[in-house]
């Protein structure tokens, strides 16, 4: 099983979950032709996409999602609200499947679990991706961390997790006072301290590799997320692979037999 995040930031939201021949998207915050010179820069293409997976409507998350299902033929998987939210922006699609947040549904024998997360729009959900000997967690977009996501995140060898802004460099910004207060609130994003301590809380033996996505360009840099979580991790670092997404280009692909490329 491997993953990489192709981007992530408030300008686009990308990641590719595969195992075997499956190819799944996580988002697709991107255009279709920027989400396809990604792709090839890490030796894959749209033409292999399986599935594409929606966490919510917000356009960071959706922009790549109707051309690529309408180009490629890509099914796309969302639940009914996000579904509605997004039709007007995403078009017809290829095929439109959905879920229930709250119960697991396979692609291809991938096991994947949607559950609710804390984010101002309709229905927004975090992913568990699973192939049976291996699993990753997927958990950006929430204001809020909740025993619910401890509880599906703590069994993951590798974990994406937001780590969106600096309280101070936030507060110090160029944000409205508007703006920073949906920022911090439950129903925005996670600053660097509580995604470390949320890090620190879950970290155990199994998790191998951590991603830090939706670092915002604006209220963070990144080595203010890096800071706060080795400062939280303590030793307990070491043994956890700390990977840093941006923006502008792909992470390296992360293999989970413990061979990153």
């Amino acid at each position: 099983m491997r993953f990489c995040v192709l981007g992530s930031g408030s300008k686009g939201n990308c990641t590719l979950i595969e195992s075997g021949k499956t190819v799944l998207l996580i988002d697709a915050g991107f255009s279709g032709i920027e989400i396809r010179r990604r792709l090839e820069k890490i030796g894959r293409t749209p033409e292999m996409i399986t599935a594409i997976l929606v966490t919510h409507e917000h356009n960071d998350h959706i922009s790549g999602v109707g051309v690529l299902s309408r180009r490629c033929g890509v099914p796309v998987y969302a639940n009914s609200a996000t579904h509605l939210a997004a039709e007007g922006r995403i078009g017809e699609v290829s095929r439109r499947l959905e879920f229930a947040t709250g119960e697991s549904f396979t692609v291809n024998g991938l096991r994947i679990h949607p559950f609710a997360v804390s984010h101002d729009t309709a229905e927004p959900v975090g992913f568990v991706v699973s192939d049976g000997s291996n699993t990753v967690g997927y958990c950006t977009d929430t204001g809020r961390v909740t025993r619910l996501l401890a509880h599906h995140l703590r069994r993951c060898q590798a974990l994406i997790l937001e780590s969106n802004h600096d309280p101070r460099m936030l507060r110090d910004g160029p944000y409205p006072l508007e703006l920073q207060q949906r920022v911090r609130s439950n129903l925005g994003h996670l600053a660097n301290e509580d995604a470390a301590a949320f890090l620190a809380d879950l970290i155990n033996d199994e998790l191998r590799s951590v991603v830090l996505a939706h670092l915002s360009q604006v209220n963070n840099l990144p080595e203010l997320a890096l800071a706060a979580t080795l400062e939280k991790l303590g030793g307990r670092a070491a043994h956890c692979d700390i990977i840093l997404a941006t923006q502008e280009s792909p992470s390296r692909v992360i293999d989970l037999t413990g061979r990153g490329r």
